[in-house]
């Protein structure tokens, strides 16, 4: 939900992550729960406590999570991963695809009842793209429009590229054709903030006046997150049927929470499949498991030995046996990943050649390279997320499989959970076990964010200008199947170069209660809360 959605995409290491939390106060005045002030519908989930409110600064899937029940854009993704209007009502483009014109509906209100104007926008993108902001998104999803490299640059305050018409009409120009514009705009980065409350200082996100279809009523940081039905929000739309949300944080094991009763949904792990996919056991019925465009895998540090070399990347990928590790540490409750694009992805490759499984193949590519021998190969270090010394079964498969089949020991250095999600760039070593989720569904969030020579999310500082040359070429090409074309070709080139090594695609398996309806994920691994109804 990218979101820059930088996600762990394991099951196990996604329930580590959720053990971690960043301490602090942070609540609404409101002293009693929901369920003792509120006669209604009330959804109970599990969560975390998101690191961030603050859309221009959000990249996790936690903190997005929350963001896009608070805060809305121009656009949104409709049930078909499709860009439709939300606070836009309609929007022109230029025959040359240089000009997007936004007209915006004039019935959308921020929480407080303070009307949404064009210059909120205007607003918006440039405090996301000042340098003060410190936001990492901000070139990624707002640097095709004119004028943002230079605010990026702190050169200049505003954004030439965007002009206010009217109180509710906005112009963006783009420095050039841009296939994916739209879709980039449906990300936290692009959404509308109230510059009043943004002014009350830099913790305003812990009462954020978004315009959403929830408002934030309260949160106790390591306890509860509740959200409440916002009665302005598009009230063309059939009515909201939940009163609260309400997230008990960090509250244990979700599997035994879902049990008692004491949440409505269920995210299942790994420990408890077996359990939930018994057909005649209590909880199949209960059960959807939903396809997710993602990906786990492991970076390289392209920059520095010993993965400067392109031969010594393709040796350690063709000494992971990936069928085995889909099988027998995540029980098939993946599927393995020869390619980048996730299988629902537009732009997938079904004939697509990935690097086979293959250890004298990677023993003889070590021997052919400077080194000669694994035992002049420099010492190597994986950087991973979690704590404790705690890492996830199936990264330890894939070490156990490099210290067999190479003979090489690899050191795992561990992060705090937000310095691995925000700080990876300066503190990788030589490899790092990430993951990423599909922010839209459009191959350049995944081959562009990740691999462009000058992308921010570049983490393995991989540098191609053959690659950079041909997804410039894509995201400008307007035809649609000639664009994929081409982005297939850059995967391909991405995989015979072993830019990273794919293990797998992921899934979701969630339980729901039946007395909860129309709630579901999409393939982004996203649930509209405001389609939700409770009937008990």
């Amino acid at each position: 939900m990218k979101r820059l959605l930088l996600a762990i995409a394991s099951l196990v290491l996604v329930c580590s992550l959720l053990l971690y939390y960043v301490p602090g106060s942070c609540q609404h005045d409101t002293t009693e729960t929901p369920t003792a002030t509120v006669e209604g519908a009330i959804l109970n989930l599990y969560g975390t406590d998101p690191y961030t409110l603050d859309p221009a600064l959000a990249g996790d899937a936690t903190s997005n999570e929350y963001i896009l029940q608070i805060f809305s854009g121009l656009v949104c993704l409709d049930d078909n991963l499709e860009p439709v209007p939300d606070i836009a009502k309609d929007w022109q483009i230029s025959d040359d695809g240089l000009a997007y014109t936004f007209e915006l509906r004039q019935d959308v209100f921020f929480h407080d009842g303070k009307q949404v104007t064009a210059y909120d926008f205007k607003y918006s993108w440039e405090r996301a793209c000042n340098p003060a902001t410190g936001s990492q998104t901000a070139a990624t999803y707002l640097g095709d429009i004119v004028g943002v490299d230079e605010v990026l640059a702190g050169e200049s305050e505003e954004i030439s590229g965007v002009e206010v018409i009217d109180d509710y009409t906005i112009q963006v120009a783009l420095k050039e054709p841009c296939s994916y514009f739209l879709y980039k705009l449906t990300y936290a980065t692009g959404f509308v903030v109230d510059e009043e409350n943004v002014a009350e200082g830099s913790g305003w996100w812990h009462q954020p006046n978004g315009t959403g279809p929830f408002k934030l009523w309260r949160w106790d940081e390591g306890s509860r997150l509740v959200l409440e039905r916002n009665d302005y929000y598009d009230p063309a739309s059939s009515f909201i049927s939940v009163d609260f949300v309400v997230y008990s944080l960090w509250a244990g094991v979700q599997m035994n929470l879902y049990e008692t009763g004491e949440i409505d949904v269920a995210a299942v792990g790994m420990a408890y499949i077996d359990k939930v996919t018994d057909e005649g056991g209590d909880f199949y019925q209960e059960l959807t498991v939903v396809s997710e465009m993602s990906l786990t895998y492991i970076g390289f540090n392209c920059s520095e030995a010993p993965f400067d070399d392109p031969n010594i990347r393709k040796a350690f990928s063709m000494a992971i046996d990936k069928e085995k590790l889909v099988s027998l540490a995540l029980r098939d409750t993946v599927t393995k990943a020869d390619g980048i694009l996730p299988l629902d992805m537009p732009g997938y490759n079904e004939d697509l050649t990935g690097i086979e499984y293959d250890v004298e193949g990677a023993l003889a590519l070590i021997a052919a390279s400077e080194y000669g021998d694994v035992a002049n190969l420099p010492t190597i270090t994986i950087t991973t997320g979690g704590w404790g010394g705690l890492i996830s079964s199936e990264l330890e498969a894939v070490i156990n499989e490099w210290r067999i089949n190479l003979g090489v020991e690899v050191e795992v250095r561990q992060l705090e959970s937000e310095q691995f999600l925000y700080s990876l760039m300066e503190e990788k070593d030589q490899m790092f076990y990430w993951g990423w989720i599909a922010d839209y569904p459009h191959p350049q969030d995944f081959l562009e964010v990740l691999f462009n020579s000058s992308s921010e999310n570049n983490i393995g500082e991989y540098s191609n200008p053959e690659v950079d040359a041909l997804l410039e070429l894509a995201g400008a090409e307007l035809d649609g199947e000639s664009s994929l074309a081409i982005y297939q070709q850059v995967e391909q080139m991405l995989i015979d170069d072993a830019a990273c090594i794919p293990l797998w695609f992921g899934g979701n398996y969630v339980l729901t209660k039946p007395y909860v309806s129309g709630y579901s994920l999409n393939p982004l691994g996203i649930a509209s809360l405001s389609e939700v109804s409770i009937v008990k």
